[in-house]
């Protein structure tokens, strides 16, 4: 039982370092995983603190990681863990029969899992946590007392710098469908040979103060007025592959004109700043701001800006920077482009290279690698 033990510790603890690495390297995808679990509560007043929940969340996911692998207040670690299982659990099993939900992001967008998947995750999780917890008193650390704390000290550090990072140069591993190498277009298409969702509708009714939930193929043959109707809604049985990577990327002008094809079907090179908003304009809109438009002029590389805030991009751009200004959805530029703003090396629909606004400097080195005539 002891080695099974150390086993299930290590599995256990491996699973949280992986899972909170994989979602430290992208904390904002997470952030907005939480702000869809929140909508779908009507939580809409806990989405400005959704960041620092995620932000803490990854941090303690490694710790608890640690911590469970070599024993280190291991009372109060599987009591952590075995809350935090069930919690998951609830989300899992909520996204799973709710169907409000299509990922869980458990694993972050680089490894997507169904709820049905997750949910099965999380009941293995709990059944080791359930063996961890109840031999709590039988656990001792195997490493000495600083060497442990020192241990923790650089977990705690060591995460917390990786977030701060990512969140201000993108993540280190892009699992988008907008990442450098990546085709526009073709994320646009549904896969090869494609499988429907299979849905079925489904009627909530109450009779002598019971619930009942009836499928089409299956409604009572005495279903009549003493059935009382309450709700329906479509419950999906089985998840499709038909939906395609990107679904909702447009590019319009100023006046509401659809352009994206004329956009994607450029031959030339030409460079898109992804702006959300520009609240963060006194960062990137400075003197290596003007020398990179300078720069693409001497290239005549077109530079546009797409944004989902109108006002303020005429007002901080006039026809003189001779930039042009497209509009597109916030949620797909929060999906395109995890920092504000974020600049996308483009030729054709071809994404050739992706940098933060921080690294303004890695775009102007690609743009002068590029020939005159590109």
């Amino acid at each position: 039982m002891k080695k099974s033990l150390i086993v299930i510790r290590w599995i256990t603890g491996l699973l949280f370092i992986f899972s909170g690495l994989i979602k430290a390297n992208d904390p904002l995808g997470l952030s907005y995983k939480m702000q869809e679990f929140f909508e779908a509560w009507n939580l809409h007043g806990l989405n400005d603190y959704t960041l620092a929940l995620s932000l803490t969340m990854n941090v303690f996911e490694v710790l608890a990681g640690v911590a469970i692998i070599i024993g280190w207040r291991i009372k109060l670690f599987s009591w952590l863990l075995l809350l935090l299982i069930l919690f998951f659990s609830f989300l899992t099993a909520y996204a799973l029969f709710s169907g409000k939900i299509k990922t869980c992001g458990c694993f972050g967008d680089c490894l997507p899992l169904t709820p049905l998947q997750s949910f099965i995750k999380d009941l293995a999780l709990l059944l080791m946590i359930s063996l961890i917890f109840a031999s709590k008193n039988k656990i001792y650390s195997s490493v000495h007392s600083v060497f442990a704390m020192s241990l923790i000290i650089v977990t705690i550090a060591g995460v917390s710098i990786l977030q701060a990072y990512v969140l201000k140069h993108l993540p280190i591993i892009d699992c988008l469908p907008y990442k450098a190498g990546n085709n526009l277009l073709e994320q646009m298409k549904p896969p090869a040979n494609p499988v429907q969702d299979s849905i079925v509708m489904t009627f909530k009714y109450r009779k002598d103060g019971k619930i009942f939930e009836f499928t089409q193929d299956n409604l009572p043959e005495d279903l009549d007025s003493t059935y009382e109707f309450l709700d329906r809604y479509d419950k999906m049985v089985r998840k499709g592959n038909a939906i395609a990577s990107i679904t909702d990327f447009s590019l319009q002008t100023l006046h509401g004109t659809d352009t994206t094809n004329n956009i994607l079907s450029q031959p030339d090179y030409y460079v898109m700043l992804f702006a959300k908003d520009f609240s963060t304009a006194n960062k990137w809109k400075n003197d290596d701001f003007y020398k990179l438009q300078q720069q693409l002029r001497d290239k005549k590389i077109t530079f546009f800006i797409v944004t989902a805030d109108k006002q303020n991009a005429q007002k901080l751009f006039t026809p003189a920077d001779a930039i042009t200004i497209l509009l597109c959805d916030a949620t797909v530029i929060k999906t395109a482009a995890r920092a504000n703003p974020t600049y996308l090396i483009m030729q054709q629909a071809n994404v050739r290279a992706k940098y933060s606004y921080a690294d303004i400097n890695g775009v102007s080195e690609y743009i002068s690698q590029l020939s005159a005539n590109n």
